[in-house]
């Protein structure tokens, strides 16, 4: 799958399913500094993965500082061709000051297999 540069950054489209919703996410970051994919909240309301009480609220911290989430497992996140099932995300605000839909973070690039062509701005699967 091509990825293209949008603020100087790597974005890719992801199709996401959880029960009878499947959304396209268009503006996703592949941001191999980030140990855990998130969502953006207004993304996981969509799906149905909106927060409940006994969620547990965990704090992130990044290069724009901190951010509260919480966790929940989705039932398909896809990238191409990179498929995994029943994958923990995170969610939050995600209020970057860009136009964002979610990150790709490490945990979702090495389950996938990922492997990234910076060069032709390519992502794939090594298998």
């Amino acid at each position: 799958m091509n990825m293209k540069l949008k603020y100087g950054l790597s974005f890719v489209k992801v199709d996401l399913k959880q029960g009878d919703n499947n959304k396209l996410l268009s503006n996703v970051l592949v941001d191999t500094g980030a140990a855990s994919t998130l969502l953006s909240a207004d993304v996981a309301m969509n799906l149905g993965l909106g927060p409940n009480p006994e969620d547990k609220i965990y704090t992130i911290s990044g290069v724009g500082g901190n951010e509260f989430v919480y966790e929940k497992k989705i039932e398909e996140i896809k990238l191409c061709n990179l498929i995994l099932t029943e994958f923990l995300v995170q969610i939050g605000a995600m209020d970057y000051g860009l136009e964002i839909d979610g990150i790709l973070g490490m945990d979702y690039l090495i389950q996938s297999k990922s492997v990234i062509d910076t060069y032709n701005l390519y992502i794939s699967s090594s298998n």
